[in-house]
């Protein structure tokens, strides 16, 4: 088989480099796609640095995948030949179980196959992610584009606003309910922009006081920062939904504050270590509940993407080369990208074949 290039991290903290894989030959249900972009994710960085369990090196990641259909398998249905497509958080699931009957593919009973540092059910290899030129999927899980996005900025729909999107509708976001967003970066900008789209009133809560403009531009209709005293006072069990999206311990207390009778605080950011324990008389006496979520299905996912071309949403990025990766990493440990990095990954050195 002809190798793909790809950018890899050789050992957990390893800087990215070029480096070559190989893809599985095409069967008869895959489709092969050309990546033009790929989006870049906090997940990523946390993987290829080894903070997570259970990474196996070398590593290529990338899950926010998009790029055009360039061979189909002979059964292939769904998508044609020049098709724009994507490919988000997952490439397989076991299709039987109760999650994937339902179309809850994320949430698989046997475990679904992650776009990188999986098991590919097929070959028996390891998944590698979209930080290389391109990538053989079966079509249940590849997804249509709609013309009217931005291909670029759609990358990080598929998981930056998948992420954000399932919860909302989960829990029937809508006309009539306020939904607080904590954090404006990657998931929380889209968490805003849903959100108003989707007719609620929009809370956005921040650290920071030089981002209430921007999370004013994005749609949010009042802005609280969390460290000035009094401020989410106001806001106190006034919310329907908080979606928590900070990815680093921290005191839920004062995000349960502000939830009405019934409300719910989802967790969306994923921290190295657990959060302190809230208070539970809050809990009780109020009937909440705090909740975690995971991206989303693939119908679903489909659904959001075709929301977001209607209401023409996409995310704020900032296209870099694939050269650009490691410096993109350490910007991003400081907060410094509005919102999104994508990789434009028509910039991909040639690979290095280590097995040469």
């Amino acid at each position: 088989m002809p190798s793909t290039g790809a950018f890899a991290a050789s050992w957990a903290g390893a800087p990215l480099s070029p480096f070559a894989i190989t893809r599985r030959p095409l069967g008869p249900r895959d489709v092969k796609i050309a990546i033009a972009y790929c989006g870049v994710c906090h997940s990523d960085l946390h993987t290829v640095r080894g903070e997570w369990p259970g990474v196996q090196f070398p590593c290529v990641p990338g899950h926010e995948i998009v790029g055009h259909v360039i061979a189909i398998g002979e059964s292939v249905r769904r998508h044609k030949l020049g098709d724009q497509v994507g490919v988000g958080c997952q490439v397989d699931s076991c299709r039987g179980c109760d999650s994937c009957k339902r179309g809850l593919e994320q949430y698989c009973e046997n475990g679904n196959t992650a776009t990188y540092n999986g098991v590919d059910k097929i070959s028996g290899g390891r998944t590698f992610g979209g930080y290389s030129s391109d990538i053989v999927v079966d079509e249940h899980f590849v997804l249509s584009i709609p013309s009217a996005l931005n291909l670029a900025a759609a990358a990080p729909l598929l998981c930056a606003g998948i992420t954000c999107y399932s919860p909302l509708r989960h829990l029937a976001a809508g006309p009539g309910k306020k939904v607080a967003v904590v954090g404006l970066g990657g998931l929380g900008h889209m968490g805003v922009k849903l959100a108003r789209a989707m007719g609620c009133e929009v809370l956005m809560i921040t650290t920071s006081a030089s981002k209430v403009a921007d999370a004013t531009r994005l749609g949010a209709h009042a802005v609280a920062i969390s460290t000035n005293n009094g401020e989410l006072n106001r806001h106190a069990a006034t919310c329907d939904v908080v979606l928590d999206t900070v990815a680093a311990p921290h005191n839920l207390d004062p995000y349960i504050s502000l939830l009405r009778r019934d409300g719910h605080l989802m967790l969306l950011g994923v921290p190295p270590s657990r959060h302190p324990s809230p208070d539970v008389g809050p809990l009780l006496g109020h009937r909440l509940s705090i909740i975690g979520t995971a991206n989303g299905g693939i119908a679903e996912t489909q659904e959001m993407l075709d929301f977001c071309a209607e209401h023409d949403i996409a995310c704020d990025i900032e296209m870099i080369t694939m050269n650009e990766i490691n410096g993109a990493y350490e910007r991003m440990l400081k907060s410094d990208v509005k919102y999104r990095f994508v990789i434009n990954m028509r910039s991909l050195p040639k690979p290095i074949d280590e097995n040469k």
